[in-house]
């Protein structure tokens, strides 16, 4: 059985979006080597200490798999060109009255910049509105995060405060801003909307 929207590839230019797999390993791996600098800062972490051994790449692609089944997480790879440059999640995915879910991201510093995460965002986040009838999207992101930032500006999600404490990074409770859209504010799809401001 599979949840509704998933498996699901999408594509935009030389943007795709598709199912993280096993065989990303080494790819992804790499990627996450060579953009520690670039990605650790943001990186969520737990409040309690992990005991045992480092959870493998398989055990985390099922990880993510499962929850993918069971309609409440939907990982995603970002590709350019057809190479593995990021990953893009849809997470705390909640039907019922609220029908919502928040979408979080990372890209490789050598292709950040170049319209590929507002692409993957905009894919993602119509497809949440489209395919599985989400109401709204959001994504918190830490102040100090400027290119994040840039990416919920350049798609204009609007800017709903501060979440104080909102999330643990680094042996820290730190606070995130919340953006969020409905879908009532991109009628025409935010990718549409995104490429009409590219211009």
């Amino acid at each position: 059985m599979t949840a509704a929207g998933w498996p699901a590839v999408l594509v935009d230019g030389a943007v795709r979006l598709r199912p993280l797999r096993r065989r990303d390993q080494d790819a992804w791996m790499e990627l996450r080597q060579i953009n520690a600098g670039w990605l650790e800062p943001w990186d969520a972490t737990s409040p309690t200490p992990l005991t045992g051994p480092r959870p493998s790449f398989g055990s985390f692609v099922r990880t993510l798999a499962s929850q993918a089944r069971a309609g409440t997480t939907l990982p995603f790879a970002i590709d350019l060109d057809g190479a593995l440059v990021g990953q893009l999640t849809v997470s705390s995915i909640v039907y019922g009255s609220l029908r919502s879910a928040a979408i979080g991201y990372w890209v490789s510093e050598h292709v950040a910049g170049r319209g590929i995460t507002p692409t993957a965002v905009a894919l993602a986040t119509d497809h949440c509105f489209d395919a599985l009838g989400l109401h709204r999207v959001e994504v918190n992101i830490r102040p100090e995060n400027r290119p994040s930032l840039r990416v919920v500006e350049k798609l204009g999600f609007r800017d709903e405060g501060v979440r104080e404490r909102f999330l643990h990074i680094q042996d820290h409770w730190c606070d995130h801003r919340s953006f969020a859209l409905t879908v009532e504010d991109v009628p025409e799809g935010l990718l549409a909307r995104w490429h009409a401001r590219r211009g």
